[in-house]
């Protein structure tokens, strides 16, 4: 049937809404941003230009002019509204300062072991009794234990209270600006702060020296947060099991912090991750749910079926509803992501727009992107709209018939079946190369586990929690439906084959690799599918570069306050200390080690732990978890737990052994110094790896005692790089050690504004009056060294920079 000219969608569409997205992608390259003026004024000439260019050219230059002005003004827009958005920046002067706050609280608070997080929005800040401008909202933390304070007492008013959404609260606070993390293939913890809007994170200080924390009143600000907290805490007081009460707290208001880390790792182990939040699965299927019963409710009125036809009505009451339960559910980027597509489509219908799927596609990703720029930058975002795209275009021709199938009951329950398991089919072949790029793992029992978890988890699960927040038993129904299918999901996840991790490819072989995947899953002729095995061949077959025999690579990890280094030679991997732990649930080993493993297709042959202290063990289980073959070096005591995971064999000097033409050396502790039962930090194993012609040394924790011992037993100090010892505490890195080491590069890592002050200010004058280089991590980011390029040193926030990452180089790193 030929469609009516104002139900197709004209040649200027395509055009406009590739240049929206091209644009926005555009701009998301920048690393830093220009003045706020220049992308006003690029905004306005582009908006004046577009009406002329649409009514006066015609053919291919109309095309390109409206593709290069749609992308001059979605790039403008990006930047205006970035500039807008940093120019609320937290002031470098307050950082670190105590200020008195007044405020409300503006989220439902996730608690953990360690105390409570929770967006709060200053009405009032003073810095000494001077009134001051801070960010609109800014993320708090409230900790207890003797930790809070550092002085190793314990004291009842700085445990955190029951705080809740809405409450107006009064506060001594410390904050700095949004500060991460930043490492090839790691999570940008500073990209997702801006996606949320915060521009200064921070904690409250409650003390026996601080002014206590007073609640002033409780509010009528933030109802949706308010239920969605009353919500929560009443699911934990119905379900009896606390992991399975917070899975469900989880699907039913949007809290993901309360899945516990060992149900994460079944879930990501068996590709159902997506399922345990508010994904845009669980919103596409409730729009599906409203609209097909508000368009049976509304047949019940002729009146009503005469005004508005009931199918419009279903439609724009499912989009409504869906909207209304992803703002129930904590309104989270993938939800939003998910409502915004949905409208864009359902105005495509309601205004008998019958687009080409294609056209369909790309204004559904046209609206997200304009209305949010950053979401090219997620995972979620091309994981989404690509599994899209390829139902899109894998599906029957007839799809958008909208006729019944003919058959009994059981007929269609067989037909559902199987369409199910094609298009789980077809998802899965195609997003394997997609998932390679983005996480470097792939799930193989996942097209298994997702036949079975998605109806289970959208038909069962989700809507027996949603009828709990009315009749609160069934939410005991829903955990027990939940505890069926984790038993099921464990059993799958515990299958020696269960995950496939391969080294992150390029974006190229990424791109072509989903580009096979599609063919493969077309509804095409079987000689043009088979093109698509060659070009998913690039991806599959990836393998990460390596250094030549003879020559080693560092990688100092960006983990914060704490050491992590991998070292590389041709065949072989080391990682030197694992980072700390930073809360129960996790640690820089899955957090950083573990993703910077798998993306380099890493098979370690040996971890060496200086010693105990947990900045520098804290992420050593989740690496050895995830090795199961790397050997253990170390100093840690017999009765360390460390040693239940692997057995450790004792550093000591003198240990030497050689990687592919590369020479590794223990040269401290000394055998005999483990009968002197030492504090931790003078245990530290100190390793030189040497070729010849370049080398370095990771020095632990020693202090300046050890340093002495060292040289006085004239071990081989000298390197190109060092790792400074003990984060450059004013306890280590003497006259004397600096000399014999003359290093022409020193690696830091230490944390943003650590409570240690370190670098020490006296160490770090140290380096810098012998003209060494010094790369601190909170600067730096993860640093790399090669020792065919030993005056070469390359910091990641340089690498790859973006105007959203906090610019620490001209901050004073240490402190609180």
């Amino acid at each position: 049937m030929t469609l009516p000219a104002a139900a197709r969608p004209g040649s200027a569409l395509a055009p406009l809404l590739l240049g929206v997205v091209l644009g926005a992608a555009l701009q998301l390259q920048q690393p830093r941003l220009w003045p706020l003026a220049w992308y006003a004024s690029g905004a306005v000439f582009a908006g004046l230009l577009l009406p002329i260019a649409f009514s006066r050219l015609r053919g291919a230059s109309r095309t390109a002019a409206l593709l290069l002005l749609a992308a001059t003004l979605s790039a403008s827009v990006a930047g205006w509204r970035a500039a807008s958005f940093i120019g609320t920046r937290l002031a470098p002067a307050l950082e670190g300062l105590d200020l008195q706050l007044t405020g409300i609280v503006a989220s439902m608070p996730h608690r953990n072991e360690a105390g409570l997080r929770f967006r709060f929005e200053p009405e009032a800040a003073q810095l000494q009794g001077r009134a001051i401008v801070l960010p609109p909202q800014i993320m708090l933390g409230w900790y207890g234990g003797p930790d809070a304070a550092g002085d190793g007492t314990v004291a009842l008013e700085r445990l955190p209270a029951d705080v809740r959404p809405g409450e107006r609260w009064q506060w001594t606070v410390r904050l700095k600006a949004p500060h991460g993390h930043v490492n090839p293939q790691g999570f940008d913890y500073e990209l997702w702060l801006w996606e949320q809007g915060i521009q200064a994170t921070g904690y409250v200080r409650a003390g026996l020296r601080d002014p206590p924390p007073l609640r002033i009143a409780a509010t009528w600000a933030h109802p949706v947060e308010q239920a969605r907290h009353a919500v929560r805490d009443a699911i934990y007081a119905q379900v009896s099991d606390a992991r399975l009460a917070g899975v469900l707290a989880a699907l039913i208001v949007g809290d993901q912090g309360a899945i516990e880390r060992a149900d994460w790792d079944v879930f990501r182990a068996t590709g159902v991750a997506h399922l345990m939040s508010i994904s845009g699965l669980h919103v596409t299927m409730f729009a599906w749910a409203a609209a097909a019963l508000v368009g049976r409710l509304w047949r019940r009125s002729a009146r009503l079926c005469l005004a508005w036809p009931a199918q419009h009505a279903g439609l724009a009451g499912g989009i409504l509803l869906a909207a209304a339960y992803a703002l129930f559910s904590g309104w989270g980027v993938p939800a939003q992501r998910t409502v915004f597509m949905l409208s864009a489509v359902g105005l495509l219908r309601l205004g008998a727009r019958d687009w080409p799927w294609p056209h369909v596609w790309l204004l559904a990703c046209a609206t997200v992107v304009a209305i949010d720029p950053w979401a090219l930058t997620q995972a979620g975002f091309w994981l989404s709209f690509v599994a899209v795209g390829v139902l899109f275009a894998s599906g029957p021709a007839a799809a958008s018939s909208g006729r019944a199938a003919p058959g009994g009951a059981l007929a269609r329950l067989a037909r559902a079946i199987v369409s199910l398991a094609r298009e789980q089919w077809v998802v899965t072949v195609a997003l394997t190369p997609l998932s390679l790029l983005l996480f470097g793992q792939v799930s193989l029992v996942g097209l298994l586990a997702n036949l079975v978890a998605i109806p289970w988890v959208t038909l069962v699960v989700t809507p027996l929690g949603l009828a709990g927040v009315l009749l609160a038993p069934l939410w005991n129904v829903a955990a027990q439906a939940l505890d069926l299918l984790g038993a099921f999901l464990r059993v799958l996840a515990e299958l020696p084959f269960a995950t496939w991790s391969a080294p992150a490819p390029p974006l190229w072989a990424g791109a072509a690799g989903v580009a096979g995947g599609l063919l493969l899953a077309a509804r095409v002729a079987p000689s043009l599918r088979l093109l698509g095995v060659p070009l998913m061949l690039p991806v599959l077959l990836w393998q990460a570069p390596r250094p030549p025999a003879g020559e080693f690579e560092l990688l100092a990890a960006d983990v914060g306050q704490g050491n992590a280094v991998l070292v590389r030679t041709a065949t072989h991997t080391l990682v030197y200390d694992a980072g700390p732990g930073y809360s129960r649930e996790t640690d820089a080993g899955q957090r950083v080690l573990v993703p910077l493993l798998r993306a380099g297709g890493e098979t370690v042959d040996l971890v060496v732990l200086s010693h105990r202290d947990s900045d520098h063990t804290g992420g050593a289980a989740a690496v050895l978890r995830m090795q199961p073959a790397a050997r253990l070096l170390s100093s840690l005591e017999d009765a360390h737990p460390l040693q239940t995971i692997r057995p450790s064999t004792r550093c000591h000097a003198g240990q030497q052994w050689d990687w592919d033409g590369v020479h590794f050396e223990i040269l401290h502790p000394a055998a005999e110094d483990y009968a002197l039962r030492a504090k931790p930090n003078a245990m530290s194993c100190v390793l030189r790896v040497d070729n010849g012609h370049a080398s370095a040394l990771l020095a632990g924790d020693i202090e300046q005692p050890q340093e002495a011992a060292l040289l006085a037993r004239a071990a081989p100090l000298a390197a190109d790089v060092l790792l400074v010892p003990h984060h450059g505490s004013r306890t280590s890195s003497s006259q004397a050690f600096l000399e014999a080491v003359r290093p022409w590069a020193a690696l830091v890592q230490a944390g943003y504004r650590n409570r240690f002050g370190h670098p020490a200010p006296a160490v770090q004058h140290r380096y810098q009056e012998r003209g060494i280089v010094l790369a601190l991590s909170p600067r730096c980011g993860a640093a790399r060294w090669d020792s065919r390029t030993a005056r070469v040193l390359q910091c990641e926030r340089q690498v790859a920079p973006h105007y959203w990452h906090h610019d620490a180089a001209d901050a004073d790193t240490g402190g609180q």
